[in-house]
């Protein structure tokens, strides 16, 4: 059976759907997104996916399609009349739909809103036994990585390259330093306990799990250290993971070809794991 899509006001099968060749996403990449795991039917962190995305809007000067409660029952019919328990929503904002030119057209131009949903369940992934395997790739996105655009062709392409490598995915390297994940945040922990993550700037996305898992460490008494870390040092780190809306907290257990630790997902790796799906679970709506 089709999914039930939303665009601009309507739900209709996936394949009737419609978006204008003229619309900005399209032709220029304009447009900001988010993404919203479902877990047991329920949506996971979605304040702070509306926080994230409105800072998104504001940094583009971007008009919002409608209100965080607006969205939240668009999310909750999607869910409903796609029977997901178990998966995500991707929800896609764009300029709206205006001759093609470089200029950002009229204000009052209605942004575009497209919504669905797509069906996996990460919380049961192969790789919380047995971690990822991460390749280097040089990163050649834009500037402004902190907002989380549609424009995702070097992140994919990077991906690709990993894959062709015979790995899972790939961590971003700028001037000897790991930037983040193809589509997540990358953390080390060294021999000390530490916990080490970029700190927030505009060469990272301000991940939301990213958020949720350090003000859970913090709860803990783990010490987190917020800093550039770099590629020698992932490579000889105690354990490593990633985190994103996707995969939630998910090990690493090689880096460049180096085995990380003993080839196992570590103990605090599975701990934070623990902890954060139990918060996840906890305050889902």
């Amino acid at each position: 059976m089709s999914r039930i899509v939303y665009t601009n006001g309507i739900y209709v099968p996936e394949d009737e759907a419609r978006v204008s060749v003229f619309d900005r996403g399209f032709l220029f990449g304009d447009a900001v997104y988010e993404v919203t795991s479902v877990l047991e039917g329920r949506l996971i962190d979605f304040a702070g996916h509306m926080r994230r995305l409105r800072r998104s809007l504001a940094e583009l000067s971007l008009a919002s399609p409608a209100d965080d409660q607006a969205l939240l029952e668009i999310h909750r019919e999607l869910l409903r009349r796609n029977g997901l328990s178990e998966g995500g929503v991707y929800m896609m904002v764009s300029r709206g739909v205006a001759d093609r030119d470089f200029v950002f057209p009229p204000e009052t131009t209605r942004p575009t809103l497209v919504a669905f949903t797509q069906s996996w369940n990460e919380a049961k992934s192969p790789e919380i036994e047995t971690g990822l395997k991460v390749a280097f790739v040089p990163d050649l996105r834009w500037g402004r990585r902190d907002i989380k655009t549609v424009q995702l062709l070097w992140p994919s392409m990077a991906k690709m390259e990993a894959r062709r490598q015979g790995k899972d995915d790939a961590w971003l390297v700028e001037d000897g330093m790991v930037t983040e994940g193809t589509s997540n945040n990358a953390f080390i922990i060294g021999a000390d306990g530490h916990i080490v993550t970029r700190a927030l700037s505009n060469s990272i996305l301000h991940g939301t799990t990213r958020a949720s898992l350090l003000r859970l460490a913090a709860e803990k008494g783990l010490t987190v250290e917020e800093r550039p870390f770099s590629t020698d040092e992932a490579r000889n780190a105690a354990e490593a993971f990633i985190t994103s809306a996707g995969a939630f907290v998910m090990p690493v257990t090689e880096i460049d070809g180096a085995t990380i630790g003993d080839g196992r997902p570590g103990p605090v790796t599975r701990a934070l794991r623990r902890i954060y799906m139990e918060e996840a679970l906890r305050t889902a709506i």
